[in-house]
C-alpha cells in the first residue's frame, strides 16, 4: 500500500475559503500539508494540470438504507461490506448506516452486526448509525412499517446503544409521541443527533423538541406535518428554527426544485445536509425490490410502495450535489457545506469535512460539471473514472 500521495495542480475546495488553486500532500492516511508548488517525496502522484479539477471533502451521507443490491437491515457484515465499497464510486467516504421501523430483535441483529463491523481499505467508511424509526407517527409513516411502531423508551435505546458498541450517532423520532420530550432530552445529553421525522407535530411542539434538544430534521418536507399559514406544523418550525439542520433529498422526486430553493434561501447552506435516503436498488436495474418485507417498485418516477408511498430513493450523492448546484446556483465551497461540512460537524467528526493538514485523507476529484474522477479514502485510491 502506497502511503505517500501527492495531488498537484487542482482547485481546493472548503465550506468557509474562497477556493484556490493548489497541491495537497498526503501520508498515512492524513493530509500533511496543503500549499502551493509542493515537491514532497511520493509513491503516487495525481496531476491536475490542464484538467480544471475541483478537489472536495469526500461527501458524507448521513442517511442511506443501502445500495448495490444490500440493505443495513440485511444485518451481514457482507451486506455493509457491499454497501460501503458500493458508495465510493459517487464520490462518498463516510455514511451513516440507517436502520428502519421493524421487529425489535430485527433492529438489535443490525445493531450486532453492526457492532463488529470493520471496514476493508477499499471501502467508505461507515461512521455510525441513524435510527430512523420505531419511535415514529403512524400518521405520517411513509415507508415506515405502521405494526412496528412504538413509544420511545429511553431504557430501550440504552440497551441498544450497548449492543452497537455506542456506534449510534442520530436517531429519527416523532417529538408529539407520549414520552417524547424526555427522550429528547436525555439523547441529547448523551451526545446523539435527535432528528425530527415520520412526525405530525404541531408548530409549537416542535418548537418545544427544539428546546431540548432536536438538531436536525429528517428528509425535509417528506412524512412530517405540511406548512399551513394557520399551523406552520414540522415543515415551518424546522424551516425557522436557527439551531436544527434539515436533510434533504435533492432527486426532485421527494421535493420540487422550488421547494429545494425555498429550504437554501430560508436555511443558507449552513442550514442543510444533502442525503440520499437511498434503499437497495441504488445503482441497479428498474424492476421490484424489498425494503422491510415490503415491495418496492422501482422506476424512472423514483422508488414506491404498491400504495404509491415514497420508500426511499436510487439517488446517489455525485447526483445531489449536481442537482443542488443546478437549483440554487451556489457556489462550490456551499457545496462543501451540504455534501459533508455540515454533516462532519453534526457528528462531531473533528478530522473530517475540510481539506486542511492534521485532517484525514478522505477526499474526491471533480471534474467541473461535478463529476467524481476520483475518490480517496484514508489517503488511498478507491475509485477511478474509467
Amino acid at each position: 500500500m502506497s502511503n505517500r500521495l501527492l495531488i498537484s495542480n487542482v482547485t481546493i475546495v472548503n465550506d468557509t475559503d474562497l477556493p484556490f488553486k493548489g497541491d495537497v500532500f498526503i501520508a498515512n492516511g492524513r493530509i500533511m500539508k496543503v500549499g502551493n508548488e509542493l515537491f514532497d517525496q511520493a509513491e503516487q502522484y495525481i496531476d491536475g494540470k490542464g484538467k480544471d479539477w475541483l478537489l472536495f471533502p469526500g461527501y458524507i451521507d448521513m442517511h442511506i438504507h443501502g445500495s448495490a443490491g444490500s440493505d443495513v437491515m440485511d444485518a451481514t457484515e457482507q451486506a455493509l461490506h457491499q454497501m460501503s465499497r458500493s458508495l465510493v464510486q459517487e464520490g462518498v467516504t463516510g455514511f451513516l448506516a440507517t436502520t428502519m421501523t421493524q421487529a425489535t430483535d430485527t433492529i438489535e441483529q443490525a445493531l450486532k452486526t453492526i457492532a463488529q463491523f470493520e471496514n476493508d481499505g477499499d471501502e467508505a467508511t461507515l461512521l455510525g448509525v441513524h435510527v430512523e424509526g420505531p419511535y415514529v407517527s403512524p400518521k405520517r409513516a411513509g415507508a415506515q412499517p405502521v405494526d412496528y411502531m412504538i413509544l420511545p423508551s429511553i431504557e430501550q435505546f440504552a440497551y441498544w446503544q450497548q449492543l452497537s458498541h455506542n456506534r449510534i450517532k442520530q436517531i429519527t423520532v416523532a417529538p408529539e409521541l407520549e414520552g417524547g420530550i424526555a427522550f429528547i432530552k436525555a439523547l441529547h445529553k448523551q451526545g446523539v443527533i435527535v432528528s425530527i421525522g415520520h412526525s405530525d407535530a404541531t408548530f409549537e411542539e416542535v418548537d418545544r423538541a427544539v428546546a431540548v434538544g432536536v438538531r436536525q430534521a429528517t428528509h425535509l418536507y417528506n412524512q412530517m406535518r405540511p406548512f399551513h399559514h394557520r399551523n406552520p406544523g414540522v415543515v415551518g418550525g424546522v424551516l425557522l428554527e436557527n439551531a436544527v439542520k434539515v436533510e434533504i433529498i435533492a432527486d426532485f422526486v421527494h421535493c420540487h426544485p422550488m421547494s429545494i430553493q425555498l429550504a437554501y434561501r430560508l436555511k443558507g447552506a449552513a442550514g442543510i445536509i444533502l442525503i440520499t435516503d437511498a434503499m437497495r436498488a441504488k445503482g441497479l436495474q428498474y424492476g421490484n425490490y424489498d425494503l422491510g418485507g415490503q415491495t418496492v417498485h422501482v422506476t424512472a418516477s423514483g422508488a414506491h410502495l404498491p400504495n404509491g408511498a415514497l420508500a426511499g430513493s436510487i439517488l446517489t450523492m455525485e447526483q445531489a450535489v449536481k442537482n443542488m448546484k443546478a437549483v440554487t446556483n451556489c457556489s462550490l465551497s456551499e457545496l462543501v457545506a451540504m455534501s459533508s461540512a455540515n454533516a462532519a460537524q453534526q457528528l462531531q467528526l473533528r478530522s473530517k469535512g475540510r481539506i486542511a493538514a492534521g485532517f484525514d485523507a478522505d477526499v474526491i476529484l471533480l471534474d467541473q460539471q461535478l463529476n467524481v474522477e476520483k475518490t480517496i479514502c484514508r489517503g488511498k485510491v478507491v475509485f477511478e473514472k474509467s
